[in-house]
């Protein structure tokens, strides 16, 4: 998952590389840049193009991996990754498929960047927690999502 080759964010696997290939052109694919001077709020923005049902927040206090991150830990959408670091990784890729578990995309963060972020589902007009479904893919949370909150046509942040 974790890559340092490519540098922009594509959509849709229209790129030729091991991780995206021309094999998952049905797949959604994205590659999510990761430096110091980003914002969270840039990193969030490119994440909701792909999952336009989902959303990330990232979160103070890496250890926590399994529980819910309380509301007052939650960093503000203009800091810099840099400030969020846990602990300093690498800068970098991450490649995210929508085939990878919501699990598997929370400590990639973490394990790659030290980054602590928990993944949101759109219900209606309200955003959950994933905690209970970390198991499902990021295109079953997205879906599921889609599915509940079609009705609802003002969109909320």
């Amino acid at each position: 998952f974790f890559s340092s080759r490519r540098r922009h964010t594509r959509f849709k696997c229209d790129w030729s590389s091991d991780v995206c290939s021309s094999d998952l052109i049905n797949y959604t694919c994205m590659l999510i840049t990761i430096f110091e001077d980003r914002t969270i709020s840039e990193v969030q923005q490119e994440f909701n193009e792909a999952f336009p049902f989902l959303k990330i927040e990232f979160f103070k206090n890496g250890t926590v991996r399994k529980d819910r991150y309380p509301a007052h830990l939650q960093y503000a959408h203009g800091l810099k990754l840099k400030e969020a670091w846990n602990k300093k990784k690498e800068e970098g890729f991450l490649d995210v498929l929508d085939t990878m578990t919501v699990s598997e995309l929370e400590n990639s963060f973490l394990d790659h960047f030290g980054l602590s972020v928990q993944v949101f589902r759109r219900s209606g007009n309200i955003w959950l927690e994933t905690t209970m479904t970390d198991g499902w893919t990021l295109k079953q949370q997205n879906d599921h999502g889609k599915e509940i909150s079609t009705h609802y046509k003002k969109p909320i942040s």
